[in-house]
């Protein structure tokens, strides 16, 4: 499989290790220094196209390989206010866009926890449910992508939260996520229910990106010969 890397920082590189280790090669290579090199011709000569930028760039870059015919794999987040607009492109190009708030397998498995979870809580209105993730200062948005994810996947669950803010709640419908910027951390994501006399707690901590990255290289390879709007849900079949 041949690959073009759209940003190639810290994560660009680890997905790279990664490709290479299971036999793929990297055809292009796009950075802040050669934005230029990204067009329909470069695009072209690779069979997958992986992108992790930066929100302001992201929907542009989708943009560009459904143009080139190229199915595209991308974890950038904060971009979600334009995804009608992205969705609709890649079904007029008859395209391929895998996006996921989190490739990692474990974060994965996490997000169904939480669901089983915010099911199962809607009997037991006296834990009140909030959040923490902790990321490295270098992040862009907050709350994290994988947070917004599971805020909603327990505000489409559970009927005592009817949105979420990072603001202190106003009401006991909103749902609290306390974002955290500090050191180095590749991502910390923490579910609590708290009640009077005891609490239930569940977290997802990541090592380092290389879980990301062999998630994401799973989602470009299973991206060949399929169409559509695809997710980990479809790559791991829950």
């Amino acid at each position: 499989m041949k690959i073009a890397l759209i940003g190639y920082g810290k994560m660009g590189k680890e997905i790279e290790q990664i490709a290479l280790s299971r036999g793929h090669s990297v055809v292009l290579k796009i950075d802040v220094n050669n934005q230029e090199e990204l067009t329909t011709e470069s695009l072209s000569k690779a069979d997958v196209a992986i992108e992790f930028t930066s929100p302001a760039t992201a929907v542009n870059n989708y943009l560009h390989c459904f143009e080139a015919g190229v199915p595209v794999v991308s974890g950038t987040t904060g971009w979600l206010d334009r995804k009608a607009e992205v969705d609709k492109k890649c079904a007029d190009k008859n395209g391929c866009f895998f996006y996921a708030s989190n490739f990692s397998l474990g974060a994965n498995i996490f997000f169904e926890m939480n669901k089983y979870l915010a099911r199962i809580m809607n009997d037991y209105p006296q834990y009140d449910v909030s959040m923490v993730e902790v990321h490295h200062t270098q992040k862009l948005d907050a709350p994290s992508g994988t947070a917004i994810t599971l805020a909603n996947d327990i505000i489409s669950l559970n009927k005592t939260k009817t949105n979420w803010t990072i603001d202190r709640p106003k009401s006991d419908s909103e749902l609290y996520i306390n974002p955290v910027r500090e050191g180095v951390v590749p991502g910390i994501h923490t579910v609590k229910y708290n009640s009077d006399v005891d609490f239930i707690e569940m977290t997802h901590s990541a090592y380092s990106r290389k879980g990301l990255a062999f998630g994401v290289v799973l989602a470009a390879e299973f991206c060949q010969g399929r169409k559509g709007i695809l997710s980990m849900s479809d790559l791991m079949k829950f």
